[in-house]
């Protein structure tokens, strides 16, 4: 149920049990109900002087006349006043009374009143009634007991008002603590969304968006690992861009930094969910594929980069090397990357050689030795053709001059 939908003391669980539990706390009695009832008429035949005398020496206070703050507010409190002193002599206290103080506590803390000011003026309306009672009643016995029962009724009314004071108080504790919770979430989310960030920012190469070479080896370990638990092979592709310095110092960085971009953008269209893609330095690429065979990610993944390079790139060319371990042994991480390397960097050689004639023998091995799948993808020319995939299968001769 809303708030709104509520009385206060049902919102405080005040009860007609809690009611009088309260009175019987100050001993307030039949006989006290009786010594104000009779006293009734009195009070209303000088309910407005007691009004304007409480209001008079209230608004002497300079706090408490910045609080009423005009004629209007100072003509509702005095309606207000008046109402609440002839309640105290009605002779009726049940939750129709008790909700009337609650809402007297709840406004006095809406507009700002003091613990200290409300009890100021209490003690200021006490004086004024007692001395209605000592100038209208002669007998010193009637006298104590309306005094008396005055008394335990005002008590039983501060302890109403003081309640929601501090329910009151609660609920802003509870709010400003909410919205201090909801912050501290927010923040927290926003620090981790931040961290997320920082820590993707040092993991990546901010030209080509890979992996950067510092996180190769660490993650490179973390793979090879979980392949051993699972009896997995892991191989690994070592791509460099060939002729890169050369063509950086003809066509310019921004070009060579375009040509790597579309390099790496072609590596992200080929590879599966679970491979790792690095930029290892300048023009050099490193790619780790788990529960992948060499010859898998020959005949996979360079046949897909293959069409995919050639959707960015005309007249550049790259030579790979690819290197596998396991099922059954393993290479550590630094190991089959630089075989992969020396792979790739044999090749490179041989195809250099190849193109400028100078070994002749070792270049018509090669031709003979390339692989199916090498030889669709393209032969190495003199003249550069449009994305030349160079396989890493060589004669014995050049595997032993690599290594």
């Amino acid at each position: 149920m809303l708030q709104t939908e509520q009385t206060l003391f049902e919102q405080m669980r005040i009860t007609e049990l809690e009611i009088d539990f309260r009175k019987s706390l100050f001993s307030f009695t039949l006989a006290d109900v009786r010594a104000l009832q009779s006293f009734k008429p009195v009070i209303e035949e000088n309910i407005d002087k007691i009004v304007d005398d409480f209001y008079g020496l209230q608004t002497s206070v300079s706090e408490i006349a910045l609080l009423i703050g005009d004629s209007d507010t100072l003509a509702r409190l005095r309606t207000a006043q008046r109402r609440y002193v002839l309640d105290l002599f009605n002779g009726v206290y049940d939750l129709e009374y008790v909700n009337n103080r609650l809402r007297i506590g709840l406004v006095h803390k809406r507009i700002g009143v003091e613990p200290k000011l409300y009890l100021s003026a209490v003690h200021t309306l006490k004086e004024l009634i007692y001395a209605e009672i000592n100038n209208s009643v002669a007998d010193d016995l009637q006298n104590e007991r309306i005094r008396v029962a005055i008394d335990k009724l005002v008590l039983f009314d501060v302890t109403l008002v003081f309640d929601t004071y501090i329910r009151s108080l609660v609920s802003e504790i509870e709010n400003a603590k909410d919205k201090a919770e909801r912050y501290a979430q927010s923040m927290e989310s926003k620090v981790k969304e931040r961290t997320q960030q920082l820590e993707e920012l040092s993991q990546t190469d901010p030209l080509t968006g890979l992996l950067n070479v510092r996180h190769l080896q660490e993650i490179g370990t973390r793979i090879l690992r979980a392949a051993q638990r699972r009896a997995e092979p892991v191989s690994v592709i070592y791509l460099d861009v060939d002729d890169f310095k050369s063509f950086n110092d003809t066509q310019g960085h921004r070009s060579g930094d375009e040509v790597l971009c579309a390099v790496a953008q072609a590596i992200k269209e080929s590879t599966r969910v679970e491979d790792h893609s690095f930029r290892y330095g300048g023009d050099e690429f490193c790619i780790i594929m788990p529960n992948c065979r060499e010859d898998q990610a020959r005949d996979n993944f360079i046949e897909r980069f293959n069409q995919n390079i050639k959707l960015h790139l005309n007249n550049i060319s790259l030579s790979y090397g690819i290197v596998d371990t396991g099922p059954y042994d393993y290479d550590d991480a630094n190991t089959l990357i630089h075989k992969a390397d020396q792979k790739m960097y044999s090749y490179k050689r041989a195809a250099k050689l190849q193109q400028q004639g100078s070994v002749s023998m070792a270049a018509n091995d090669i031709k003979s030795d390339m692989p199916q799948s090498a030889s669709q993808v393209g032969t190495p020319q003199t003249a550069i053709t449009p994305t030349i995939m160079h396989s890493i299968q060589q004669p014995q001769g050049i595997n032993k001059v690599a290594e």
